[in-house]
């Protein structure tokens, strides 16, 4: 970033030293060494749960000052009445996220922005009074909503919510850690994900029933918190936990990935996930669940396979030739690499940053304008 203005950015996070249980530690890893990468400074904090505690498998991410609380009493101790930096992010899922928020609204000097990663499962909480990190009231406090989601969700989120600004920053990939290898295939269809509800139905129809079709196919599931009452296909190897540093072999060592997106960001559209777009730089052909949006990402049929029932599961790993999958692999990785990778986002964050900077002096000079007028 030679000649241009670095900045200080604090986000606070749901996780970023523990993967286990959950995608947002991948997502912010790959942000901020992004950010770090074009010189910008990022503190990060993290409240200090003994779920992540007990499994950290990166205690100190190299890219950034990370922080660890176990209150809003130890923020208080660190920061005391003033929060300077160039933008304050708060994370969805943040534990006592409301009371964070406004902490961090009074205290911040700078502008302010909420990162949702969860955006359409955020509103349906908003909805029904559930939420337990937001509210309606919190939505319009901070200069910037950034979403996961895009489409026709930010303009809800601007006229139902009164959102300042929305912008789409999606989930992106580390393309220094997810990259295609020449490994050998174990599994014919694999799924990595951590269990939801909402997801195994469609778990259940596009992966376990073709797996019980075809009882040669090899099938895999790989993710936490799935129930012990899931009575797997003899077939399926489960696997509790693949750590990140074992992604891309993972991804590699299938002939097809499984993408499954949860129901309400199914609904709402344009929710690709970060799983997506890892087995797509690592130039695996992916089976996806349809949603709306998802030709913004990829093309169905030339970058990606999308499938409505176990059918076509099982005529893609059957009937589709090598050279076909190999070319729809690549095909999904040349995508990825021109649209979705850390950096694209590192760039996208920065612009929206400056911009709100920008925005906030002009707004203080017209203010100061308007003071000397009317002599206030």
């Amino acid at each position: 970033m030679t000649g241009a203005r670095l900045l200080h950015i604090v986000i606070f996070g749901l996780s970023i030293t523990s993967a286990w249980g959950n995608g947002h530690a991948t997502t912010y890893r790959s942000l901020v060494r992004a950010l770090a990468q074009r010189g910008h400074r990022i503190t990060f904090f993290e409240r200090d749960k003994a779920w992540y505690a007990s499994h950290r498998d990166m205690p100190s991410p190299p890219w950034c000052e990370t922080r660890l609380y176990g209150s809003l009493d130890e923020l208080d101790d660190h920061f005391g009445r003033r929060i300077s930096a160039d933008v304050i992010i708060i994370g969805s899922y943040v534990p006592e996220g409301v009371r964070l928020a406004r902490w961090v609204l009074a205290r911040a000097e700078g502008p302010t922005a909420f990162y949702d990663i969860d955006t359409p499962v955020t509103v349906a909480a908003l909805a029904s009074g559930t939420c337990s990190y937001l509210t309606p009231d919190l939505v319009r406090e901070f200069d910037l909503y950034l979403s996961f989601t895009g489409g026709p969700f930010l303009e809800r989120l601007r006229s139902q919510y009164r959102a300042r600004h929305t912008r789409p920053l999606y989930c992106s990939v580390d393309t220094n850690l997810y990259y295609p290898s020449d490994l050998p295939a174990l599994y014919d269809l694999a799924y990595l994900g951590t269990y939801s509800d909402d997801r195994q139905p469609s778990l259940e129809r596009l992966l376990n029933q073709p797996a019980r079709d075809w009882p040669e196919g090899r099938f895999c599931v790989a993710g936490a918190q799935y129930p012990d009452t899931i009575e797997w296909p003899p077939n399926v190897t489960r696997m509790e936990h693949v750590s990140p540093r074992e992604h891309c072999r993972f991804y590699n060592s299938q002939r097809f990935a499984l993408n499954l997106t949860r129901a309400d960001m199914r609904a709402a559209g344009f929710s690709p996930s970060v799983r997506l777009f890892e087995a797509a730089a690592c130039g695996v052909p992916i089976i996806t669940d349809r949603w709306p949006g998802l030709e913004q990402f990829f093309e169905p049929g030339t970058d990606i396979l999308v499938a409505d029932s176990g059918a076509d599961t099982l005529r893609y790993l059957r009937d589709l030739s090598p050279a076909d999958a190999r070319a729809i692999g690549a095909n999904g990785r040349r995508r990825v690499l021109a649209e979705h990778t850390a950096a694209h986002r590192a760039s996208q964050l920065e612009s929206c940053i400056l911009a709100l900077r920008v925005s906030g002096r002009e707004h203080a000079s017209r203010a100061l304008k308007a003071e000397a007028v009317h002599g206030i």
